[in-house]
């Protein structure tokens, strides 16, 4: 092996340098730079370069420490026990040989056999939590795996961690090691309320949880509803009368009887090939599940072996994290042309050069509005790197800059809307420019989709193309023409003959009997989703009543903020609003919430218990089902857990059966769910 050249040496000061400043970025300020691939690259990088040569390694190195010192916004306080980081492998050959690696190191002349544990690498926040005398004292962060921030008083507000161990007779300390997370559907929710009110978004869910665990104010905590799973125990020298612990399945097991959440996806391996086939396993499922998984964690499981590897400088011997193959790319910014949607934001959309990225080929991505641009500079031309927020929205990441061509200029927003050419407004308090003009043929298309949509009226066969030609043949300027159209103006449509034109009648026909809350939601008020529709409707009945509510009075609805309250109160004293509801009374939509009879403890055979539907069911629609349940007086949820009563099975079912079969979870079919409705 020569000596390092110049040139090795200055890449290799590149690197330290560039780790460095990322690890700083994501372990005080909670800002990362780039994603875990790109530095996991990049730190495997230098790794071999001082491998390689030797000579060139130095303490300050980032290979040669855990982390970053914590922010110090909170309370600094020191681990009792170390958090130490986990060693990666990029694929299985990588794995076997770590496996190779542990039995050499444990018994250099003979192979070892083990057994492992199997964990989801949940992709959120590493906690520490102390309990002295079952009672939850203290909640750190990891920060740099010695010393973290003290955020106790955030930790407290995540339900899922206990604040009482169930366990009066147990250990003196107890340390317990997780990941606070943020559910999928909360993290859209948070950034959709982020965007309304122009702030700017959350790159991810994991970002999103780092972030809301340094929040000041535990009430904000609280209102974004972690999450948290129980993966690591520690009892130190206790004895509970020979019942502690001796392997990872058993802590897991122990963990739940304290009241922890444990993921019920671990699986228990007695080979690298049991192995193999839970990481190929979670790599097809993952997309299904509530929350981001970014790879698997393989453990040792017992802890025997465990204590006679014990640790590197950096990692643990014992365990290791199987990471999926990375869901970026890198692609080019061939244009930037702008979407006009429902409510009149203009939202900036990079044209890419076709690019493959999880398993798709990728052609556009959002860039949200003027700020987010201005953020990343981003400009035509750029080489951009691009990747699939919760693997499922292509957006663009970051720039390289180095790679931008000569006289390249920075991308400016419209001053007018490039669909109707009126000018464009951007309000002092958002991030989002909007086209105020009612009558542009972009804010009537998002309109009338969003009124035909499942939520709202349910119109079957009035998609985007159909909504496209009404537009552009000027036979629908508003919601209310629907309800004018002829059989004849709709055969007169491309691809639509008179018989799809009788059935898109009788379907736009059949929305007049859809209740209040839809009606209401329909409308397209900004801020104004499905659920706060009903909760409006609840305590307005009338549209009537609404109209003549005070700010004062929507306002004080259970769960209506000042924003939604402002909206809704703003909406209804535009004249031309006040006339579409008048011509919507006119042509007999529900504009009162129908009056029932008071449904008693007999008539509601599943009151309190809790339903989850998963597949197609044969002849009901799943909001169909999900309103009868609730009439019925049980509840529907969007994933199983142990507080689940019910699965609703229809063909096509997906992880949710296994997950309930694993929970042993009554299942009903369509037939048998209807013979328990009908019950007394």
């Amino acid at each position: 092996m020569g000596q390092a050249t110049p040139e090795i040496k200055q890449r290799v000061q590149e690197l330290r340098q560039l780790l460095q400043k990322a690890s700083y970025a994501y372990y005080s300020l909670d800002a990362p730079l780039m994603e875990d691939a790109v530095y996991d690259q990049l730190y495997r990088e230098l790794q071999e370069l001082e491998v390689n040569y030797p000579e060139l390694v130095t303490p300050e190195s980032p290979t040669q420490r855990v982390g970053e010192k914590a922010a110090s916004k909170f309370s600094s306080v020191d681990h009792n026990i170390p958090l130490y980081s986990l060693e990666n492998a990029f694929n299985l050959e990588e794995f076997s040989q770590w496996q190779q690696r542990w039995q050499r190191h444990l018994s250099p002349n003979s192979a070892v056999d083990a057994e492992y544990l199997c964990e989801l690498k949940i992709d959120g926040s590493a906690l520490a939590l102390t309990y002295e005398h079952g009672i939850l004292v203290r909640g750190v962060t990891r920060g740099d795996g010695v010393t973290g921030e003290d955020i106790t008083q955030n930790v407290r507000t995540i339900r899922s961690i206990p604040l009482q161990l169930n366990f009066p007779e147990g250990p003196a300390l107890v340390e317990v090691r997780g990941e606070a997370f943020l559910p999928l559907d909360i993290f859209e929710q948070i950034n959709q309320e982020r965007s309304q009110a122009g702030e700017q978004l959350f790159a991810n869910p994991r970002n999103a949880a780092a972030g809301t665990l340094r929040q000041l104010d535990p009430r904000i905590v609280a209102k974004r509803r972690l999450d948290f799973f129980a993966y690591t125990l520690h009892l130190g020298n206790q004895d509970l009368d020979h019942t502690n612990p001796k392997s990872q399945r058993e802590a897991l097991e122990f963990l739940q009887k304290l009241g922890f959440r444990v993921n019920p996806h671990r699986r228990f391996c007695s080979s690298w090939q049991d192995v193999r086939d839970y990481y190929q396993d979670w790599d097809r499922e993952r997309r299904n599940l509530p929350y981001l998984t970014d790879g698997i964690v393989v453990k040792l499981n017992s802890f025997v072996l465990q204590e006679q590897l014990g640790f590197t400088q950096k990692f643990p011997r014992w365990a290791i994290a199987l990471k999926y193959p990375a869901q970026e790319a890198p692609t080019r910014v061939e244009e930037i042309t702008i979407n006009v949607g429902r409510t009149g934001a203009l939202t900036p959309m990079a044209q890419l050069q076709p690019v493959q990225l999880s398993g798709t080929t990728v052609q556009r991505a959002t860039l949200h509005n003027s700020d987010f641009i201005a953020q990343l500079d981003v400009r035509v031309g750029d080489t951009v790197i691009v990747r699939k927020a919760g693997e499922i929205i292509p957006e663009v990441v970051r720039v390289l800059p180095e790679l931008r061509p000569d006289g390249v200029e920075s991308f400016q927003m419209p001053s007018h809307c490039p669909v109707c050419g009126q000018p464009v407004v951007r309000p002092h308090s958002e991030a989002v420019t909007r086209c105020i003009n009612a009558s542009c043929p972009a804010i009537v298309k998002g309109s009338l989709t969003h009124w035909a949509s499942r939520d709202a009226l349910d119109i079957n066969g009035l998609g985007e193309k159909i909504v496209e030609q009404l537009v552009d043949k000027s036979l629908v300027v508003s919601v209310g023409d629907l309800y004018d159209l002829t059989v004849e103006q709709l055969a007169s449509l491309e691809r639509m003959g008179n018989k799809s034109a009788e059935k898109l009648t009788s379907a736009i026909s059949q929305s007049k009997n859809q209740p209040w809350s839809r009606v209401l939601y329909g409308l397209g008020i900004r801020h104004v989703g499905s659920v706060n529709a009903k909760t409006l409707a609840e305590q307005f009945p009338t549209v009537e009543q609404l109209i003549g509510a005070s700010l004062a009075n929507i306002e004080s609805v259970y769960s209506i903020g000042p924003e939604i309250a402002h909206s809704v109160y703003s909406w209804f004293q535009v004249p031309s609003n006040q006339k579409l509801i008048e011509r919507l009374g006119n042509a007999e939509l529900q504009l009162a919430t129908k009056i029932e009879a008071k449904a008693t403890l007999k008539n509601q055979p599943v009151r309190g218990k809790s339903f989850v539907i998963t597949g197609t069911l044969p002849t009901l629609k799943r909001e169909q089902a999900k309103d009868l349940i609730q009439k019925a007086g049980g509840k529907v949820t969007g994933s199983i857990s142990t507080k689940t009563n019910y699965l609703v099975v229809g063909e096509a079912a997906g992880s949710k059966l296994e997950k309930a079969q694993a929970l042993g979870i009554t299942q009903l079919s369509e037939a048998q769910l209807l013979t328990l409705l009908e019950s007394d």
